[in-house]
């Protein structure tokens, strides 16, 4: 039971937010670091991102029946009874609050809120009515790296923007990849994602635009001195690398197959620009 519990949280999925809270925390601090309050805003972060991940499991569960990769979830197995599902959930979440309030600053905690209001409350209903679901989606996604520079700053300035704007930017090519690859599931759920509505070359087109933005974004630590040229280079060659990749795309006649690269290089992407964020700050 203690193991189907702790699968409800999807903790990859925990890892992955902290990393970028961390990435944001470590470009924050400038290099000084206070483990301690970096160890209270990843905690409360994680807690809090599970929260949200169970309320959205929750609203998911009939959809998850349908889908091949959501199917043995939890709630969708019924392993769990739902309101079993939304106690535990809100104690993360008050559990998360409380350890964000106490030991980072307000700022973080509003922040952190915000992320949360944006996923569940909107998130949880639009991605259901409309194709810009997804784009809510990348916006709350997108809020853990400036809760982590916002509790080791308490401040939101342009490096705060910069890191919102880079994770928006990313998740989008990310998140419809995922929705190529897993075309059949999206459809036998009725999700309306942009490769079901619109079509394939359509949502390649899109990938494109955003892969252009995102690399032009994530060059902008440097530009505005918040770290320097070694991850200036590799922003460069990894937004180069997924850019030549997703123009690929548009010859591939294995569009699941090439979605699937691309998602998986999505994931390179962002874990190595977290770590050039940590350790090249300027």
């Amino acid at each position: 039971m203690i193991k189907t519990y702790y699968m409800l949280t999807k903790p990859g999925i925990i890892m992955g937010n902290a990393m970028t809270a961390a990435g944001g925390f470590a470009l924050a601090s400038r290099g000084h670091i206070n483990v301690w309050l970096l160890l209270a805003t990843l905690l409360g972060v994680s807690l809090v991102v599970a929260s949200s991940g169970i309320f959205n499991n929750y609203l998911d569960r009939e959809a998850d029946e349908k889908m091949e990769r959501t199917k043995h979830r939890p709630l969708a197995r019924k392993l769990i009874k739902g309101s079993n599902a939304l106690i535990f959930a809100s104690c993360l979440g008050i559990g998360g609050f409380l350890i964000l309030a106490l030991y980072t600053n307000m700022l973080a905690v509003f922040t952190t809120a915000a992320g949360f209001v944006i996923y569940v409350g909107l998130y949880g209903v639009w991605k259901y009515r409309s194709i810009h679901g997804t784009l809510i989606g990348s916006l709350s996604g997108a809020v853990p790296p400036v809760i982590g520079y916002c509790a080791a700053s308490n401040r939101f300035d342009m490096g705060a923007l910069i890191l919102f704007l880079i994770l928006v930017l990313w998740q989008m090519p990310h998140f419809l990849a995922i929705a190529m690859y897993r075309f059949d599931d999206y459809k036998a759920a009725d999700l309306p994602v942009l490769p079901i509505k619109k079509g394939m070359h359509v949502t390649k087109v899109h990938m494109l635009l955003y892969i252009l933005a995102f690399i032009v974004v994530a060059l902008m630590p440097t530009v505005f001195h918040y770290t320097g040229y070694a991850y200036l280079f590799m922003a460069a060659l990894l937004g180069l690398i997924w850019l030549g990749l997703c123009i690929q795309g548009f010859m591939s006649d294995n569009n699941r197959l090439w979605a699937r690269s691309m998602f998986r290089f999505s994931l390179v992407t962002i874990t190595l620009l977290c770590v050039m964020l940590s350790i090249d700050t300027a």
